[in-house]
């Protein structure tokens, strides 16, 4: 497995700086902004286009920075880089922590904003496949930049099955019962998401908890729900706050119970419960890493991570999850712990596509420059798309993945911009699949902002957003108490309370960012891409 490639951005061990975010990406209309943009013209930018040939060898990557946009030349005499690789990510508990820490009057510490987790909390009305894999929409709008657009690339895995189709889970709760887990929105939290999590799972579903402070003990050891729902509750209503945070102990004793409880045909699955900040036993993050890997390749266990508290590890809870082929979220309300919990993990059981990893090939004839919104931590080599020993993401049923681009089209540019190709595994023969899909530039002719088009201005909101949080700039991006107006405008035709949340959000930043001087470095105004 080749995860370095992915990795560039991310801390290498911070310990003291997660499932899908409930509070935007619940499954059912309530949850989804209205509008979709993809009805484009019949010659516009979703025509089908055959994957590329298995065979046939990517260009090498000449690599990506993030101060400039990629397709530009990296060094003299060096080719402009047409290809963008990265595995697919499903994550979200960037955006739920900024909007905690905008909630409670501070700005999120930039090295928390993933761009790519604020715009996949929202979930697009995308196109479902009838099988297993992926559906591939491509889309765009221009940005009111001269000769910038947005590009989309919206990926959708099909439905959960009905309750009795899918295959039994087998979940390892690790529990954090450390100090710093007594604040209120913690511990308490925790177990309010685990008796609702007990009340909703099938009885042919299995249960361990494993409570973690200075050391860790097995609360209760893999038990079947249909005979021991209540002894889960009486579990989860033990545990108390103690002292330290040990958290190597804790992933220790957690994975060796779900390696003993491990159930063939099952899903198997860690989910870890903490703020994230260790202070006791093995710190290493690099060590802790190693573990989670080890318990991965051996037993097949994945791992998901839910971040809970005003202060949070953000960095290393997502390393974790990033090395044990699992997500992330961050709950701070019972509503968020209820559409995590209710709503998304008995669905989230189900996996649709192992490493799965997305290419998008540029047309050098139409576009001059491109740059990948986010993603930094999730970057492959180009030459490693069709590598299938190079690590991608773990995509289970229902969920969607966009990843938007800003691109500059060449003068008078006509024809196709570019094909989006996803590959991944099938999860039970593990063999490869590949879908693709095209975009045109007639599809990029419309405005961003006309009427329409709520679903890709929602994407553009969140990730204009994220990227100003973080003190970035893309071309054509609004201000924030534009992008607030805009959000406003979609909550009013679509209804949608977290569209809402949204806008409340962009305003909490708006207005604390008017209220302090700007530090070096933040907030840039400048436009790299003029």
């Amino acid at each position: 497995m080749n995860r370095a490639h992915r990795r560039t951005g991310v801390l290498a061990a911070v310990l003291a700086a997660g499932l899908l975010l409930g509070g935007c990406a619940g499954a059912g209309g309530a949850d989804e902004a209205s509008g979709d943009h993809r009805k484009a013209a019949p010659d516009g930018g979703r025509t089908a286009a055959p994957a590329p040939s298995a065979a046939a060898p990517s260009a090498p990557s000449e690599g990506s920075a993030t101060d400039r946009p990629e397709g530009e030349q990296r060094a003299p005499g060096a080719a402009p880089d047409y290809l963008s690789t990265f595995a697919l990510d499903v994550d979200t508990a960037s955006y739920g922590y900024a909007r905690r820490m905008l909630a409670d009057g501070r700005l999120p510490d930039p090295s928390t904003v993933r761009p790519e987790e604020f715009v996949n909390s929202f979930r697009p009305d995308y196109p479902r496949p009838a099988d297993d894999g992926f559906s591939v929409t491509v889309d765009g709008a221009a940005t009111g930049a001269e000769g910038w657009s947005l590009v989309r690339v919206g990926l959708a895995t099909r439905a959960a099955d009905r309750a009795g189709e899918r295959p039994p889970a087998a979940l390892t709760f690790v529990v954090d019962v450390s100090g710093s887990m007594g604040e209120p929105g913690r511990l308490d939290l925790v177990q309010h998401s685990l008796r609702l999590a007990a009340d909703e799972l099938r009885d042919d579903d299995s249960v361990a908890v494993v409570a973690f402070s200075h050391e860790a003990e097995t609360v209760l050891p893999m038990t079947r729900l249909g005979e021991g729902r209540e002894r889960v509750r009486e579990a989860v209503d033990s545990l108390a706050v103690r002292s330290s945070t040990n958290l190597e102990a804790g992933l220790r004793t957690g994975y060796d119970v779900a390696a003993e409880g491990r159930r063939e045909g099952a899903t198997n699955r860690v989910v870890l419960l903490s703020d994230a900040l260790a202070n006791s036993g093995e710190t290493s993050a690099d060590a802790l890493l190693a573990r989670i890997d080890e318990q991965r390749r051996e037993h097949g266990i994945t791992l998901f991570g839910v971040g809970v508290g005003s202060d949070y590890g953000d960095a290393l809870m997502e390393r974790l999850a990033d090395e044990g082929d699992g997500q992330t979220a961050y709950v701070s309300t019972q509503e968020q712990a209820r559409k995590v919990f209710v709503d998304q993990l008995p669905a989230q059981v189900e996996l649709r596509a192992r490493d799965a990893k997305a290419q998008v090939a540029f047309d050098r004839a139409t576009v001059e420059r491109f740059r990948l919104i986010g993603y930094e931590n999730r970057e492959v080599a180009d030459e490693d798309f069709r590598n299938d020993r190079t690590d991608g993401g773990e995509v289970g049923a229902g969920h969607t993945v966009t990843a938007l681009y800003v691109v500059k089209t060449r003068p008078g540019a006509s024809g196709r911009i570019a094909t989006a190709t996803v590959r991944w595994l099938d999860p039970d023969s593990r063999s490869p699949q590949e879908r693709s899909g095209i975009v045109e530039a007639t599809a990029l002719r419309a405005g961003l902002w006309d009427s329409g088009h709520d679903s890709l201005q929602l994407s553009a909101i969140s990730a204009y957003f994220a990227e100003q949080l973080r003190g970035g700039s893309l071309p054509g991006a609004p201000l924030l108490g534009e992008l607030a107006a805009h959000a406003d405008a979609i909550r009013g035709r679509s209804g949608s309370a977290v569209v809402g949340e949204l806008a409340e959000a962009v305003r909490q930043a708006d207005r604390l960012i008017g209220e302090r001087p700007a530090q070096e470095g933040e907030f840039k105004s400048s436009d790299p891409y003029a």
